[in-house]
């Protein structure tokens, strides 16, 4: 069995800090190792079953325009690719900067297309037997509902942050149950990036 794990990762590292944290944290807070990440996602399917691959989709800052948050988004996307010793793929994309920038954030564009293309086109080719998506974008339900209501394999799963209090956004689809991998604050310090990747 073959899990391919899609890291929507933004989206993760914003929900993080949303369900952990208070919000005043350094901005490397909630960052995450994608290889930890799928390496965790792998063990706790429910069958057996090893990581073929995780694909990151991520923005990245415009080198004239923000050169330090470009520098810093490399070093990072180099240290993770590093780490997963061929296992880990990144699908970047720049940033969207908007007239009123930089009173206005950059933002990103095209990350869930990306995802979702990669997510139903790898699933018709047969290249995992599990695809797991970790994202609560709902912008992805349309890939998701395109594999599920196929009825065949492969076998479709998501993941989320578990908040210690209150609801925890999840993707679903009406219909269709989807398993959900609920990550703990535990979770996400056994898989969190602590590297400074902004350097000196």
């Amino acid at each position: 069995m073959r899990t391919v794990v899609f890291l929507d990762y933004q989206n993760v590292y914003h929900r993080a800090r949303e369900a952990f944290f208070f919000g005043h944290e350094p901005s490397s807070v909630g960052a995450v190792d994608p290889l930890s990440i799928g390496t965790l996602l792998a063990a706790k399917g429910l069958a057996a079953s090893r990581l073929a691959q995780v694909r990151v989709y991520r923005g990245v800052p415009d080198p004239a325009r923000d050169s330090r948050g470009y520098q810093a988004a490399m070093r990072q996307v180099a240290a993770h690719d590093k780490r997963g010793g061929g296992l880990v793929h990144h699908r970047l994309r720049p940033l969207q900067y908007p007239r009123a920038w930089p009173r206005e954030r950059a933002r990103e564009k095209g990350i869930d297309a990306a995802l979702a293309v990669d997510f139903v086109a790898l699933a018709l080719e047969g290249a995992f037997h599990v695809g797991v998506i970790f994202s609560t974008d709902t912008d992805l339900r349309p890939a998701l509902e395109a594999v599920v209501v196929r009825g065949r394999a492969p076998k479709c799963e998501v993941a989320a942050w578990q908040r210690p209090t209150g609801r925890s956004p999840r993707l679903s689809i009406p219909l269709f149950p989807l398993w959900c991998h609920w990550l703990s604050r535990a979770d996400f310090d056994a898989v969190a990036d602590t590297t400074n990747h902004a350097g000196g």
